[in-house]
């Protein structure tokens, strides 16, 4: 059912559906006791109409269903009236609390699907930014996606309270309206054209709150990604002293979304009296004509009319809810939208995983006329021909921007070349699985990333359970254990959002240590002590001294005394490799890497 209902909606609807499929068992527990409750509804109001003759005429002939044993045994037709009363008094109340039972499961599994559903999308969207290529990231703001998992999600669950709303209320209705057309359908069609009608001009109201909905989605993206970079950045606000620069930033979209929640609340808010006013209007109006033209000249007898009043009076709030939940859907459309983007994988950047599994290096890691640009109008590298060398280090140097990060980031496969291959033993990376590959590989960078979370938890970050023995020793092979034994709590000291609680040499020797526990064949350095004081270097440098040991060794660096000792130097310039070879060899030949040593050893001299 819902795959054919799915192929008449929108794109974005479809994808939600999809997720729906996995959990259709608790929606088809929310219909089925939904019509349950709808049924024993309509018993217990139907039973109401041959209580009401009882009371109103005891010449009334016996009210029979027509089901011989039923009226015999329960309705007990043979039996005076008074026991009869009682008969029906007996079937109205089970009937009652057998629909509130059957409503109460029903609001139940809806709550259980509804809890699920999100459950599943949010699983399925940190699958996708954990599958999708880095390129994603590079053109998306974490403030955004963010937002999408939080704020536009709570409003998914809002929308799909409405979906459930109108599987549960309508159910109620069909038996209303069943009723109503068993006692009058005259009078029950009128009502319907009214009600029509009714949602008809209410249709441009619902265009109204829909696009105003989109505006709120709209306004708490660019809220959550304002708020996040301002935590982030914290540090830097502090420093350049702009808290008023940023107080008047993130007030700007406070005040945007608040005006556009307060927009779209009013348009919302104005469904719910138009539609009271207009159905108490009805009822007077249906209750006057049914009085005059039906019961006065003898065509419907009061029993009747009553039961026909109290199933529209009963029907009457179920309308009202039914169009506040309109409203609800059209408000939420944008969260649905902004959702539904975000689950789709036709528009995202994926790696498609190879069959193959990574082996240990025995050879080299060869650039073959490799291209790379984040997007198709401009190339970022251009030609790039290389070999590296197993167990040997290869420096990657050139000035900033050249593209020495882009050129290594090809290796773990964080993205694919456009043009060419990248083989590991003649292998290419895009027919092996990336899983098996970053196995084999551990980086250490200018920017490490420190979880807020304990020293142990960091050092074994992915690995599970590893003795305490086992981090202490990497972590003295790191030079991190005189720090951590300062520490607090040693280990067990949590660090803070970002490594917050250590400095900057800290923070590397951290991440040698956990590059060690992993024992890769391949250590990538990225400007790995770029940014630390002299006497941070040096302990870091030794660090790394010892975990590059035996290891194939690829180290990006802009400062070249850092890479003096390399086997084999790969300049980059612009996107492609302007000249390669041993590091005093291309010192000989004077030419770029010859000027880049002239600039610093000059700088060098002059501080």
């Amino acid at each position: 059912m819902i795959s054919f209902i799915s192929k008449r909606l929108s794109r974005e609807v479809r994808i939600l559906l999809g997720i729906f499929r996995e959990h259709w068992y608790f929606l088809f527990l929310t219909c089925l006791f939904a019509l349950l409750t709808a049924v024993f509804e309509g018993a217990s109001i139907g039973m109401l109409i041959p209580f009401l003759r009882n009371i109103a005429d005891t010449d009334v002939e016996t009210f029979q269903t027509g089901w011989l044993w039923f009226d015999t045994w329960v309705l007990h037709v043979d039996g005076t009236q008074l026991e009869r009363m009682y008969r029906i008094c007996g079937i109205i109340l089970v009937a009652s609390w057998l629909r509130a039972i059957f409503g109460f499961l029903s609001e139940y599994y809806a709550t259980i699907a509804r809890v699920r559903y999100v459950e599943g999308m949010r699983a399925r969207i940190i699958d996708q930014l954990l599958s999708v290529s880095l390129r994603y990231f590079s053109k998306t703001r974490a403030g955004e996606i963010i937002n999408s998992l939080t704020t536009e999600i709570s409003r998914v669950i809002q929308s799909l309270q409405a979906i459930n709303v109108f599987i549960i209320r309508g159910a109620l209705m069909l038996v209303y309206v069943g009723l109503m057309f068993y006692v009058s359908w005259q009078l029950s069609l009128i009502i319907l054209v009214c009600f029509g009608g009714l949602s008809l001009s209410l249709g441009r109201f619902f265009k109204r709150i829909k696009k105003g909905g989109e505006r709120v989605t709209s306004a708490s993206g660019v809220f959550t990604s304002t708020l996040t970079e301002l935590i982030g950045g914290v540090r830097t606000i502090a420093a350049y002293n702009t808290q008023d620069f940023e107080r008047r930033r993130v007030n700007k979209a406070i005040n945007r979304l608040a005006k556009a929640m307060i927009r779209n609340g009013y348009e919302r808010l104005k469904v719910t009296p138009i539609s009271q006013g207009v159905i108490s209007t009805l009822l007077i109006v249906i209750i006057l004509v049914a009085t005059q033209y039906y019961v006065l000249p003898g065509k419907l007898d009061v029993a009747l009319l009553l039961a026909f009043v109290f199933a529209l009076v009963r029907m009457m709030p179920l309308i009202t809810e039914l169009n506040k939940n309109r409203g609800t859907w059209a408000s939420l459309h944008g969260s649905l939208i902004n959702v539904a983007e975000l689950l789709r994988t036709d528009n995202k950047p994926y790696l498609v995983e190879g069959k193959g599994t990574i082996q240990s290096l025995k050879e080299g890691i060869v650039f073959e006329n490799v291209s790379f640009g984040y997007d198709s109008d401009s190339e970022v590298l251009q030609d790039i021909n290389v070999r590296i060398e197993r167990a040997r280090t290869t420096a990657i140097v050139g000035t900033s921007g050249a593209g020495k990060s882009t050129l290594v980031d090809l290796i773990p496969r964080f993205y694919d070349p456009t043009q060419g291959r990248v083989l590991w033993d003649g292998v290419d990376l895009r027919d092996v699985n990336s899983r098996s590959l970053r196995e084999k590989i551990a980086v250490v960078s200018q920017s490490t990333f420190i979880f807020n979370d304990s020293i142990r938890a960091n050092i074994a970050y992915g690995l599970g359970d590893i003795p305490d023995e086992r981090i202490l020793e990497v972590a003295g092979q790191a030079n991190a254990l005189e720090f951590i034994a300062d520490m607090p709590a040693g280990l067990d000291t949590v660090l803070g959002d970002s490594g917050m609680r250590l400095s900057g040499g800290q923070r590397q020797r951290i991440a040698i240590a956990r590059a060690i526990l992993r024992d890769p064949d391949i250590l990538i350095l990225d400007e790995a002590t770029s940014a630390l004081d002299s006497v941070s270097e040096k302990l870091v440098q030794q660090s790394l001294e010892r975990l590059m040991r035996g290891r194939t060794v690829i180290a990006i660096a802009h400062r070249l005394s850092t890479v003096e000792n390399a086997d084999w130097v790969v300049v980059v310039e612009k996107g492609r490799i302007v000249e390669q070879g041993p590091y005093s060899e291309l010192l000989r030949k004077k030419g770029k890497l010859w000027e880049f040593h002239s600039i610093q050893f000059q700088q060098a001299i002059e501080a």
